[in-house]
């Protein structure tokens, strides 16, 4: 009785257009990829989210409170919009929620494409008559949207630059929340903020997207700033605006412009912007601009070249979203290290899968030995000695920390990859793939996407406060789900991955005295990765590297008085040292996301 009326319930948010979609997505994914779309689409969400955000969004009476607010900085916000034909209502509810801002040192300056459109241009009059900060500038030739938004960019005098589409709202706090912003900041020249979709009538909220802060790799896989993008003029100016060889894809490509020369990138965790969804609109049809995708490639591509990285950008099977595949540098020795208790067969599973599967050539293994006790152990141990293998032992107790650290003496490799006895590889380019993300400059550690045996994920990521001090992402998705806004799939910039399977580079590693040894068991990767960070360098999931994970089949469980004493003292060690983060919330993350769930659920409250 329950499935039937789950089965109703999800009949009932079908609609039109999704119809439409849905054929749509049926045509490019096929009828596998459609039906995992379809199931994660409508998989039932705990929290309502129309509901989450009308209690979250800014009361009237805050609204009332921040209209009153004195800002020692008070700049002029310059929004630019680019209209053509826009339908009347839209065109009225979007000035109007600009007119609603509570910040009011603002002006819209509106770039008519279309001043034939004797309906648009007497409303334009008319609201421009109404309020001087309404500002309309018409273009005879419709160019694009590029050179539309450009445009009105010249009538603008602020001194920062925001950008709205003619038929999407803000909510009226936006600016406030971007002024308090530079306010509180030092430097700003770029902000972001969180969005939703709007349905047609403005009645319906859904789909929201919660962004962590900055997030290069993210950024070079989605354009996930999207809305409500500000920037300063200068900056704008400096980069040289719009391109209209980008059109489809011209946000994307400012974006990845300003972000390479912005001294500081502010991200504003709350849902400012409202895409509206109607028929004409890419977010209610996601492949109808083809050529759109193929200019975000293009983006990319050229925003690579000016970095100086060389790599290829290619499509994935969830248009917007891109995969870049960096080019190896040379090749570096790796030293790859794995601490072994006995489970010969385990380790030998392990091994194996190395050696006959890894097409990279230029590694050692070394298996650090830790108190093994079967025979069977040892004659393994004498069966694989040789060039590229080596035992190396540890006499001390159980401290994974110090076992790696230990091993870290006799490794050679100018990169390290800490590995479990309990991994077995999948495909061939595994480390040549890991290697080429770790040898970026900006970049100290790389990890990957683990799957238990019945290819349900182990590890996509971790996510700091998840659980109290940190968790696994994605934990039991099904292989070949995408998960929200497809962040089980693509590349990205997280605050730590699991040491399951690590790449480091061996300077990085030294630089910040490696792995913390008071931490014996728990949290000594996630600690390993937050002084990574801290010291300036990425710390990359990297999806496209894949494998198996026995998970601790050799440490067995935290079942004894003195295994829950010692797990409880690790965890007021990580409380200790990284209250700021646990206080304040994952910057790669988001603090309206839940810590009790690891599927980027809203956090209820």
């Amino acid at each position: 009785m329950k499935n039937k009326i789950d089965y109703v319930n999800m009949l009932k948010k079908v609609s039109p257009y999704n119809i439409k979609k849905g054929i749509l997505y049926f045509r490019h994914y096929g009828a596998k990829g459609f039906w995992v779309k379809l199931s994660e689409r409508f998989q039932k969400d705990e929290i309502d989210y129309q509901e989450w955000y009308l209690k979250h969004c800014a009361s009237e009476k805050e609204l009332e409170r921040q209209r009153k607010e004195k800002f020692e900085k008070t700049p002029l916000v310059s929004i630019l919009v680019p209209v053509y034909n826009t339908p009347e209502k839209f065109l009225r509810d979007m000035i109007g929620s600009v007119q609603e801002q509570t910040y009011a040192n603002w002006e819209l300056c509106i770039a008519n494409a279309n001043p034939a459109n004797q309906e648009v241009a007497a409303l334009l009059r008319e609201k421009c008559a109404g309020d001087p900060r309404i500002k309309v500038t018409d273009v005879p030739e419709n160019e694009g949207i590029a050179q539309n938004t450009n445009a009105a960019l010249k009538i603008a005098e602020g001194e920062y630059i925001g950008f709205l589409d003619h038929d999407d709202l803000l909510a009226p706090d936006a600016l406030y929340e971007v002024v308090k912003a530079v306010n509180e900041k030092d430097g700003v020249d770029m902000l972001y903020t969180d969005e939703d979709k709007i349905s047609s009538d403005a009645a319906e909220y859904f789909s929201p997207h919660f962004k962590p802060d900055f997030n290069l790799d993210l950024l070079r896989a989605n354009n996930y700033f999207c809305h409500f993008v500000v920037a300063a003029k200068d900056l704008i100016l400096q980069v040289g605006a719009f391109r209209g060889e980008f059109n489809g894809a011209q946000d994307y490509d400012l974006v990845l412009r300003c972000a390479e020369k912005a001294r500081n990138i502010v991200h504003i965790p709350r849902i400012l912007y409202h895409w509206r969804v109607h028929k004409a609109s890419t977010a209610d049809n996601p492949l109808s601009k083809m050529y759109a995708y193929d200019a975000g490639k293009r983006a990319i591509e050229e925003h690579l070249e000016r970095c100086g990285e060389k790599g290829e950008v290619s499509h994935t099977k969830d248009l917007g979203f891109y995969r870049v595949k960096y080019s190896l540098k040379d090749e570096p020795f790796v030293s790859i290290l794995i601490p072994n208790k006995d489970q010969a067969d385990t380790l030998a599973a392990c091994i194996n899968s190395i050696k006959q599967k890894t097409e990279y050539p230029n590694y050692e293994i070394i298996v650090i030995e830790n108190n093994s006790e079967e025979e069977a152990t040892f004659s393994y141990y004498k069966e694989i000695a040789g060039e590229n293998v080596k035992v190396v032992y540890w006499d001390g107790e159980f401290n994974y920390s110090a076992i790696n650290n230990f091993g870290v003496r006799h490794a050679s490799g100018e990169y390290l990859l800490f590995l479990n006895n309990d991994i077995e590889v999948i495909h061939g380019d595994w480390l040549g793939e890991m290697l080429a993300n770790c040898q970026r400059k900006e970049v100290g550690i790389v990890g990957a996407k683990l799957y238990y045996p019945d290819d349900t994920v182990q590890h996509a990521g971790i996510v700091v406060g998840i659980g109290g001090i940190a968790g696994n992402m994605f934990v039991g998705l099904k292989r070949g789900y995408t998960g929200y806004m497809h962040k089980a799939v693509i590349q990205q910039d997280l605050s730590a991955v699991t040491a399951a399977c690590m790449m480091i580079k061996r300077e990085v590693f030294q630089q910040v005295e490696g792995f913390e040894e008071k931490l014996k068991v728990a949290f000594n990767d996630v600690d390993l990765c937050l002084k990574v960070r801290k010291a300036g360098y990425l710390v990359v999931y990297d999806p496209y590297v894949e494998l198996y994970h026995y998970e601790s089949k050799s440490r067995g469980a935290e079942d004894t008085k003195e295994k829950i004493r010692r797990f409880q003292s690790e965890i007021e060690f990580m409380r200790c040292r990284w209250i700021d983060i646990l206080k304040n919330g994952d910057p790669m993350y988001n603090v309206n996301l839940s810590l009790k769930r690891w599927d980027y659920s809203l956090k209820g409250n």
